[in-house]
């Protein structure tokens, strides 16, 4: 996909993305795809199917992957963010995935399913979506006046250095192939992702069941299609092809004026869908008045998840409009929403950025953050659900406790509460 001028290279990734984000928001509004939906129903109810879809998404995408990179089409060592980095940041995505896994939880829903919504006529998560956006722009852009951020403040000092430097990078393939890693990346990608379908579909009620099938085939294949996009992009100047990202990185000796120069390149890398950082970027676009020079792939993600959900909602005439129910509605939702800004960036994703974006260049700090959203939401559950049966009776340390004896986290003998 080569284009003649940086401007049109542009405008054509901005608009896929945006279609791509669109039908992406109709199925899974359609589908009710839900991660933290996923999360609940498996731990409150035993029922696995849309974990299933979830899943089925993570295969869809892990085998693409695998098999356009070694075709040749497709290099997520330069990716935005950089998954595969050398640097392990280990301790951040379990922080961040745990944080974030509980503020979901609080919220009533990850990143996308905010969006969703917002789309659906939720007014709950319009408020979600603004402390998200306030708390992620200010994690990675200083304050007004000041060289400081919220990340450098509260975080960088004591966390980063916790972090491993490996030799090589990050990804599966790569730690365990070295500098041979292209035959191993598919191998693993490949395998990893057909061990999760025969997971999948091995329970005959979600073979029979057409929304979470649909519904985790085409998230799988939203976020393939834009890494393939991000990836393919080109301008092509007398023959010599250059990226986006390495345009702009070139604009002072390659364009004629400086006038549409993006504000940052590296949201022009090869990328694909993920919904905390993007809510950062979609408040500071509002905040400077529009100004194209800071119009996204995340942006574009965002207005077209929200629009598709919208157009579903009145397609199926289900739009309603929502707000709290009371104080300790709105309070619960803030505290969820504080969390999932701080988590979302500090493990770099949220229950698609990483649940399925990362995992799908195999890179490990994806595969723990994973883990960690998916232990900090169910036990966020297991505690609101002590805490309900028992009242009075239950304190937090004796419904965390009873949690994490629940989910085989402790030995029974540290139980505090009568299973229920």
């Amino acid at each position: 996909m080569a284009f003649e001028s940086f401007f049109a290279a542009q405008s054509f990734l901005l608009w896929a993305t945006f279609i791509i984000a669109l039908i992406m928001g109709v199925v899974v509004n359609k589908t009710n795809f839900c991660t933290m939906g996923a999360v609940s129903d498996a731990v409150n109810m035993g029922d696995t199917g849309r974990m299933r879809a979830w899943f089925l998404a993570i295969a869809v995408a892990m085998v693409g992957v695998a098999v356009l990179e070694y075709l040749g089409l497709l290099n997520p060592g330069g990716s935005f963010p950089p998954y595969r980095a050398n640097q392990l940041i280990w301790a951040e995505n379990i922080l961040g995935g745990l944080t974030f896994g509980i503020g979901m939880t609080l919220a009533s829903g990850c990143g996308n399913k905010t969006l969703v919504r917002i789309g659906g006529g939720n007014l709950k998560s319009v408020v979600v979506l603004l402390i998200i956006g306030v708390i992620a722009f200010f994690m990675v852009n200083p304050f007004p006046g000041s060289d400081q951020t919220l990340m450098s403040v509260l975080f960088y000092d004591w966390i980063r250095p916790l972090s491993v430097t490996l030799s090589t990078p990050q990804d599966l393939g790569s730690v365990v192939m070295g500098k041979d890693a292209a035959g191993a990346r598919l191998g693993i990608g490949l395998g990893l992702g057909l061990l999760l379908l025969v997971y999948v579909f091995k329970s005959a009620d979600f073979r029979g069941n057409f929304d979470n099938i649909l519904g985790g085939l085409i998230v799988g294949l939203a976020v393939l299609a834009a890494w393939y996009v991000s990836a393919n992009v080109k301008i092509d100047l007398d023959g010599e092809l250059h990226s986006l990202s390495g345009y702009v990185q070139q604009w002072d000796f390659l364009a004629d004026s400086a006038a549409g120069k993006p504000a940052d390149s590296r949201p022009l890398s090869t990328q694909s869908f993920t919904f905390i950082n993007p809510m950062g970027q979609t408040l500071g676009y509002a905040a400077a008045g529009f100004k194209s020079n800071l119009l996204t792939f995340g942006v574009m993600a965002l207005l077209g998840v929200m629009a598709g959900s919208l157009l579903w909602s009145l397609i199926s005439r289900s739009f309603r409009i929502e707000w709290f129910v009371d104080f300790k509605d709105f309070t619960t939702h803030v505290i969820g929403a504080i969390l999932m800004g701080f988590g979302g960036v500090l493990a770099m994703g949220c229950t698609i950025g990483q649940g399925i974006t990362g995992t799908s260049t195999l890179a490990i700090g994806s595969f723990l953050a994973l883990g960690s959203i998916i232990l900090g939401s169910a036990l966020t559950m297991k505690v609101q659900y002590y805490k309900l049966v028992y009242e009075d009776e239950a304190s937090f340390l004796k419904a965390l406790l009873t949690g994490l004896v629940d989910l085989k986290l402790l030995p029974e003998r540290l139980r505090k509460l009568e299973a229920v």
